[in-house]
């Protein structure tokens, strides 16, 4: 069975979920920021953030989550599609784009026009339509790249 699912608090695989975003982005001093974060956008009053999880056969092979914000210097630009991760051995296999496609489908129901995205990678995100319009910085200083999807006009 493939599946993807909004984390809610009374998701059976929530810890695990926790764990994988804060092992691909967090480090040995900031679990607990993962751990709020996460749990906090399960309540259901919440519109964002939302996180999801992509299953096969109830294990954990893709997470993304739809936030207001990322932590990048466009703060003036919402929501953002974030924490995207496919585990290596299922890159080949479409989850990535299943996952694309199902925060702007979300973000198109929540009532949003369109999803921004930050990254450093080259080449990824234009397969999917992603429309690049500018540079900014991560919290970091680390410069990245923009893009924008529009919702609900079939660039998928």
């Amino acid at each position: 069975m493939h599946i993807i699912i909004e984390l809610t608090a009374d998701s059976p695989c929530l810890d695990e979920a926790i764990k994988m975003i804060w092992s691909q982005w967090g480090d040995e001093n900031n679990y607990n920021f993962y751990e709020d974060l996460v749990s906090h956008s399960c309540r259901p009053e919440n519109i964002l953030p939302k996180f999801y999880i992509y299953l096969k056969d109830d294990s954990i092979v893709g997470t993304c989550a739809l936030l207001r914000y990322d932590l990048i210097s466009r703060q003036d630009l919402s929501p953002w599609l974030a924490s995207l991760y496919v585990v290596p051995g299922e890159r080949v296999n479409g989850i990535g784009t299943a996952l694309q496609q199902h925060v702007v489908k979300e973000a198109k129901r929540k009532g949003f026009d369109r999803v921004f995205l930050c990254t450093e990678l080259d080449g990824y995100y234009e397969k999917n339509n992603w429309h690049h319009f500018g540079q900014g910085y991560l919290y970091t200083g680390q410069a990245v790249k923009y893009y924008e999807q529009q919702c609900g006009t079939g660039t998928f």
